[in-house]
């Protein structure tokens, strides 16, 4: 008795070491005339850009989208200091305030200071955005647990 298996001598043809029925065919390399599948090139990381399946679903609660960039206003914020709202928290429910998404928004912190700001985005706990300086826009970000009060404007 040999210990070397026994290769059939025709595909598909049945032998000691191969299951009885049709055999699956094996290729061994590319098919001829280079027909191919060419890679196709991956980010470094991550999903690709752009809307497709891998894309987060739109809504207020996410920034834009991987590979876009929230853009500043082009203009100022009106030039009045809205009335302060008299209701007001401990800290700011974040879904209260995606609302203000793309608004003016003003924005009272529990210390004291007060301003304009552009939210773009809101996390659980944050908002970030766009905070006028008095003469331009610069991105910004703080803890919900740190803003008072807040009102948005069209």
């Amino acid at each position: 008795m040999s210990l070397m298996p026994q290769v059939p001598s025709q595909p598909g043809t049945p032998g000691p070491l191969t299951p009885s029925g049709p055999s699956i065919p094996q290729f061994p390399g590319p098919p001829p005339g280079g027909g191919g599948f060419a890679p196709q090139p991956q980010p470094p990381f991550g999903p690709p850009p752009g809307p497709g399946p891998f894309s987060p679903p739109p809504g207020p609660m996410g920034p834009p989208g991987p590979g876009l960039q929230a853009q500043a206003p082009t203009a100022p914020p009106p030039q009045f200091t809205p009335p302060r709202p008299l209701a007001t928290a401990y800290a700011i429910d974040p879904l209260a305030i995606s609302g203000c998404l793309f608004r003016n928004t003003f924005i009272w912190l529990t210390n004291g200071q007060r301003f304009w700001m552009y939210p773009v985005f809101v996390g659980r706990t944050s908002v970030a955005g766009f905070r006028w300086n008095g003469r331009f826009w610069t991105y910004f970000g703080i803890d919900t647990n740190r803003i008072e009060a807040f009102s948005c404007f069209w």
